[in-house]
């Protein structure tokens, strides 16, 4: 016996203490100044790994966080492959580049934003219940993590939709340094309860009960194909990182003398000695070998590409159809005939089918691959990624571009890094749709255009359609993508048939990129004036050429890209090089903006001084009377007058 415990398998103490070694060789390579980064280690805690993530399938799942490394031995076996990660080389499991806190391999996935893993765990899970494969997923926690609001949208979107996760919690009294009575309100099983998700509870101080309650909790997920929340009462003995730990050393001391791997060491020397020699013999015989191994070539982790505008041009097609009849078309089709399609977003089912009716009639059609979620969309992009991540190629409909804002982290520190931070080993080709734009009335919160805050996002592509292009064609080019995609859809364009009005003097026509560029100039003679504009506004300039050569007697090149992250620069500067004068017009502030972006390169590869303008929204938030919000948003008078007083 062990002060009253049961002896448990000892593979599992090996296990366990595996883990323990190989952070506290971190620690000492750290020291060495052989690590670069930080650090956050689970001594203390490990018998939580080794119950859930060792307890798993080869087929199921591992979300994890900062403090990974326990689960990552647990579920892997990989003890190699972390090493040399965090030693910085290229036969590391992400060859370096993720280090302790990003971590990829066998169906594990871990990073440092709290919070923001559980809906993307919850997508991978939904993942599988819809491949109908058995496999269930575990992401851990800690209780620092339950002030997060992503937590709570997903608990309540699992339990609706009973999806088979595993939330497990590793409650170790601590907030990095802020102990727990500060920041956590109430019970914390309480709040799983309130969204009738089924509860456990144990500790690592009871290794033998945890390895039950783990094994019964992983049935249930697997059995009942629902979610299921477990609270693992535990104690980190170390730092949350590598540096201060402000906790009372009493208070360490007395979890140490308690803590279940010092017990054995104490009442079993003889076989912790033996297992603690093979251990670190096995890891220093590791760390000796990885230290002579080479770090990862840049050109093996990125590659920049040159971006060349297609020069091969073709006429524009009108097409008597409502831009969101064709956007609904193209989504009507391929829900019908492609199995990796899933369509998320706010009121998408129909009859309602959406606030803007891009989404009628699809959940008639597949109602296993439409979901309405809840106002939450911090959890409804998290578990779009996770789909993407599984295989599928969701659509996540934001209801208004301004909410953006609330799946910011989702689209950054997520789906634009997955790929990359995990050395391309995954990809994420996940596709968030959202309506832009004023001229509605809808006021301050629900009028904004806040595509410039959107095509800074490396690895994401962002797309802005128009009514001069028909948008089946963009979303074909779309759905092709690897990466993550934004499609800004403007509100004011979806009543609008596409490329209906033509103006006699002017050519109209569309080069081969995947996302084309369009392009309209005079018929008969060279352009003496470069515009560029996009999305919403394209429609607003688009109508006023013959008034620009009539009332500000230049002949316009007017320029749309429909990407807008990836802009045609070769193309603008040429044109802009023969007419020596070049207009950009955003809907969006022009502060930082894409006109900013657009110009400067511009100014970079044309030889001699050309003349350069913005039109873009007044800085003030949009206002709902429409006297008002024809002022601050570029209109036609504004955009003549800023062409006759700039260009001469």
């Amino acid at each position: 016996m062990l002060s009253g415990k049961t002896i448990i398998n000892h593979r599992i103490i090996r296990e366990a203490l595996r883990i323990r070694k190989v952070e506290e060789k971190f620690l000492e390579l750290f020291s060495q100044g052989k690590l670069n980064g930080t650090v956050h280690t689970c001594v203390g805690q490990e018998f939580s790994a080794v119950a859930f993530a060792g307890q798993l399938k080869k087929k199921d799942f591992v979300f994890s966080n900062h403090r990974c490394h326990g689960h990552y031995i647990a579920f892997t076996g990989d003890t190699r492959g972390l090493l040399a990660e965090l030693l910085g080389k290229a036969s590391g499991t992400c060859g370096g580049i993720g280090s302790s806190q990003h971590l990829c391999h066998k169906n594990f996935f871990s990073n440092g934003i709290q919070g923001g893993i559980v809906p993307v765990a919850a997508g991978y899970a939904l993942g599988n219940k819809l491949k109908q494969n058995g496999a269930i997923g575990v992401v851990f926690i800690g209780d620092g993590t339950l002030g997060e609001g992503a937590l709570y949208e997903t608990m309540n979107i699992i339990s609706k939709w009973e999806i088979p996760l595993l939330i497990v919690c590793e409650n170790n009294f601590y907030a990095q340094s802020t102990p727990q009575p500060i920041n956590l309100a109430g019970d914390i099983l309480s709040r799983a309860r309130a969204f009738g998700i089924r509860t456990g509870q144990g500790a690592t101080s009871s290794p033998d009960e945890l390895m039950e309650k783990a094994q019964q909790a992983i049935d249930f997920v697997r059995d009942e194909v629902k979610p299921c929340f477990f609270l693992v009462e535990t104690y980190r003995l170390n730092a949350h990182s590598k540096g201060d730990d402000d906790r009372d050393p009493a208070e360490v001391a007395g979890f140490s003398e308690r803590d279940f791997l010092n017990i054995f060491r104490n009442e079993s020397p003889s076989y912790y000695q033996k297992y603690k020699e093979e251990v670190d013999g096995e890891v220093d015989s590791l760390v000796q070998e990885i230290l002579q191994e080479e770090e990862l070539a840049l050109e093996k982790y990125y590659r920049q590409e040159e971006v060349i505008t297609d020069d091969n041009w073709t006429p524009l097609e009108a097409i008597n159809k409502r831009q969101v009849e064709l956007l609904n078309q193209f989504f009507r089709e391929r829900i019908v005939n492609d199995e990796r399609m899933v369509f998320l977003g706010e009121d998408v089912l129909s009859p309602y089918g959406g606030a803007f009716k891009v989404a009628k009639d699809l959940s008639f059609l597949r109602p296993d691959r439409v979901f309405s979620t809840p106002i939450s969309e911090a959890a409804l992009t998290g578990i779009s990624n996770g789909l993407a991540l599984n295989g599928f190629k969701p659509y996540a409909e934001i209801m208004f571009g301004d909410f953006m804002t609330l799946a910011f982290d989702q689209i950054v520190n997520h789906a634009s890094k997955f790929h990359h931070m995990f050395n391309k080993k995954v990809n994420c080709p996940v596709v968030v749709r959202t309506p832009m734009g004023g001229r509605r009335g809808y006021g301050p919160t629900h009028s904004q255009t806040l595509d410039k805050f959107l095509v800074g996002i490396d690895n994401v592509k962002t797309v802005a359609l128009h009514t001069l292009m028909d948008p089946g064609d963009i979303y074909k080019a779309v759905y092709e993508e690897q990466h993550p995609v934004i499609v800004i859809e403007n509100k004011t364009d979806y009543g609008k048939k596409v490329a209906q009005h033509q103006w006699k003097n002017f050519v109209y026509e569309r080069n081969g990129d995947a996302f084309p560029v369009v392009r309209v100039r005079p018929a008969a003679s060279a352009p003496t004036l470069t515009i560029v504009t996009y999305g919403g506004m394209a429609d607003v300039v688009a109508g006023m050429l013959e008034q620009v050569f009539m009332d500000a007697d230049h002949k316009p090149e007017l320029i749309i890209p429909s990407l807008i992250s990836h802009l045609p620069v070769d193309l603008v500067a040429a044109s802009a090089a023969l007419t020596g004068r070049l207009l950009v017009i955003e809907e969006g502030s022009g502060f930082a903006g894409i006109g900013s972006e657009l110009i400067a390169s511009v100014t970079e590869l044309v030889p001699h001084k050309i003349q350069t303008r913005r039109v873009a929204a007044h800085p003030v938030p949009i206002p709902s009377v429409k006297s008002l919000e024809n002022i601050v948003l570029p209109d036609k008078n504004r955009i003549l007058d800023e062409i006759k007083a700039s260009f001469h």
